[in-house]
């Protein structure tokens, strides 16, 4: 054997053992990542004298003490059923809004010619370095004066008003690289701003609008300092129904552990449901 194929030889031993390694520590890191989930998922399913006896990771000798009692309990508290219909409320209108409000400004960004335009798109810009906490304080007089405040309404327009910044910005530069011949061909077919909006550039941008939708959904679902400024207190949200039953009842494990697991996997079943366009749109910034 030559000396040039000992070393290739060498070469792809090295790069094989390299690649195992490599998605050994990755899995490895996606197990310890997963281990608080699991541990919450585990504790979900046992009953809180076994819990508080030897903890979540009895189930790995003795499944046989998982009970669905604590899910029962779950939807029996009216308290945590309807935090997580009011989270529902607000996190939907909350993402619509910024998703088609973010879309139709960032066409006009893209594509439309109007006085300022240049001007007021670095506005947008600078509003995204602007922190939540600045803004607690006068928009809560501001919603006391007229009347959203501890609303519904007005958690909505919070986030719509804080999402739109970094919605724009995205979907402005998606768009942007948008062939202009294909902008062009289709005005000269007759279509005007609204139709070349709709059936041109929604269409290709579906993998950027997909991803902003995730980003919000996730945002405004797991949020909690809003909602404890400006949610109704008697309605309150998931997030701030489970910080007061900790809060309240310390001991009540049957029914935190399962709202706060049922909490979390409707963002993860959202995010894997789109989880090809988040990719897709991803790689597309990425590459552009």
């Amino acid at each position: 054997m030559s000396v040039r194929a000992q070393q290739s030889w060498a070469a792809r031993l090295a790069g094989r053992a390299a690649g195992g390694a490599v998605r050994v520590f990755l899995v490895l890191a996606a197990l310890f990542w997963l281990l608080p989930t699991l541990g919450l998922l585990a504790s979900s399913f046992l009953a809180p004298t076994d819990l508080n006896r030897e903890g979540w990771w009895q189930v790995l000798g003795a499944p046989a003490r998982l009970t669905v009692e604590n899910y029962r309990n779950l939807l029996a508290d009216d308290t945590v059923t309807g935090a997580l219909l009011s989270t529902v409320a607000i996190t939907v209108p909350a993402t619509v809004l910024v998703v088609v409000l973010g879309a139709f400004a960032g066409y006009a960004f893209a594509w439309l010619e109007f006085p300022g335009r240049d001007w007021l798109f670095l506005l947008v810009v600078g509003l995204l370095v602007v922190p939540v906490q600045v803004a607690l304080i006068p928009v809560s007089e501001l919603f006391g004066a007229v009347g959203l405040f501890e609303t519904t309404a007005g958690v909505v327009l919070f986030h719509t008003a804080f999402g739109l910044p970094f919605a724009v910005f995205l979907l402005r530069n998606f768009f942007a690289e948008i062939p202009r011949e294909l902008l062009e061909a289709a005005r000269l077919d007759g279509a005007g701003e609204l139709r070349l909006f709709t059936r041109v550039v929604l269409p290709l941008g579906g993998p950027a609008i997909a991803s902003l939708g995730i980003f919000q959904f996730l945002w405004v679902w797991n949020d909690m300092l809003v909602a404890l400024v400006f949610a109704d207190s008697a309605n309150p949200p998931i997030t701030v129904a489970l910080q007061q039953q900790v809060r309240q009842f310390g001991n009540n494990i049957d029914v935190l552990a399962p709202g706060a697991f049922l909490s979390m996997v409707i963002p993860l079943v959202v995010f894997f449901a789109f989880q090809r366009q988040f990719v897709t749109g991803v790689m597309a910034g990425a590459v552009k």
